[in-house]
């Protein structure tokens, strides 16, 4: 009896490890924050920095943009360019095209 329920338990593990590794498997990637109307002190607010769409983006433009929208550092992002993606609530992206304008303003 002793036997078979070692055999039971051998069977019963590997199974038990797949199983969860499955439902952590399904569990959601959490998406990107919404913008609030309202955000948190040294958080970005992309909104206001709209300004910077087919702007050179020289450092006077990256410098008005960081202060307007209250995020505490700014990146640009060329096309093709590899970036991180983790999303980080205070900082701002501006996206430029080939010639250096900014083509898209966000936050993360």
């Amino acid at each position: 009896m002793e036997r078979r329920r070692k055999h039971l338990f051998a069977l019963a593990s590997p199974l038990l490890v797949t199983t969860m590794l499955a439902i952590g498997a399904c569990a959601a990637t959490p998406a990107e924050p919404p913008a609030t109307a309202n955000p948190a002190p040294g958080s970005c607010d992309a909104s206001k920095a709209q300004f910077a769409i087919g702007h050179d983006a020289g450092l006077a433009i990256q410098d008005q943009a960081r202060e307007r929208s209250g995020a505490g550092v700014v990146r640009t992002v060329r096309p093709g360019q590899i970036i991180t993606m983790e999303f980080r609530a205070d900082r701002l992206t501006l996206e430029l095209d080939a010639s250096g304008k900014v083509t898209r303003v966000r936050c993360g």
